[in-house]
């Protein structure tokens, strides 16, 4: 058993996980759907042993598994997507990711985000300092590509936002952290391992986190999983945005 604390085991976890997503992606020996369901299975199995190695008293709550409401008499939970982004990946893109977040209480207290697709790991024990706030006039707020939610739209309607369509939960939450935008929001349904690991790492970087509500993202503290929405962006914007969601 390695000596890892915990943020370092989070970063070590979702750095490998990625670094095995990009073998398969780049190997040929599988494309499209057959390519995804690959990723997810190996990136799931990767973590299961490295978390069981390393963490055997700890509880888990993986995409990739059922969800067992035993860890809800755990203090310390795991929240992983071991590929946050397979529609993204099983098409070549780069807006995908890992998560790996350690909830304790309630509470992301080390997580870890890779962007494999873009070479970096992003983590809350040592998050990227923000960018200054971009001077344009215009407010940049990422939505899904797939499904933008229609709180978006009354959003960039009522501020004279730009809606920027961008893949994986966590590439958006980790774009607002790198400056190229100033807001991600969803609202039309997650589960808590979309956005324990983002939540961590963007809170950790002096980030505004929270429910489309402005109530505080919780983790392990119900049996259900749903987590439906959520905001990350700059605390400089954020009671505009907050406002104009609640009109």
């Amino acid at each position: 058993m390695e000596d890892y604390d915990d943020n370092q085991l989070a970063a070590k976890i979702a750095e490998t996980a990625g670094q095995i997503l990009l073998a398969i992606q780049s190997s040929g020996l599988v494309n499209g759907k057959a390519m995804g369901a690959a990723g997810d299975a190996v990136a799931n199995a990767f973590i299961l042993q490295m978390l069981k190695h390393n963490r055997p008293g700890d509880a888990l709550l993986s995409e990739e598994e059922a969800a067992d409401p035993k860890r809800l008499e755990s203090r310390r939970v795991w929240v992983v997507d071991p590929l946050d982004g397979t529609r993204e990946f099983s098409e070549g893109r780069s807006d995908w990711a890992v998560h790996v977040a350690l909830a304790i209480d309630g509470v992301p207290a080390a997580s870890a985000v890779a962007l494999p697709g873009l070479g970096q790991t992003l983590t809350s024990a040592a998050p990227n300092a923000l960018k200054p706030l971009s001077t344009a006039k215009t407010l940049r707020i990422l939505v899904s590509r797939t499904r933008p939610p229609a709180v978006a739209l009354k959003v960039a309607e009522v501020l004279g936002a730009e809606l920027i369509p961008m893949g994986s939960a966590g590439a958006k939450a980790m774009a607002v952290l790198r400056g190229e935008a100033d807001a991600y929001l969803h609202a039309e349904g997650q589960y808590e391992w979309d956005s324990a690991a983002p939540v961590g790492v963007a809170h950790a970087a002096g980030l505004h986190v929270s429910r489309i509500d402005g109530s505080p993202m919780l983790y392990n503290q119900q049996a259900d999983p749903y987590l439906p929405d959520i905001l990350v962006c700059r605390k400089e914007v954020a009671e505009s945005i907050l406002q104009a969601i609640a009109q």
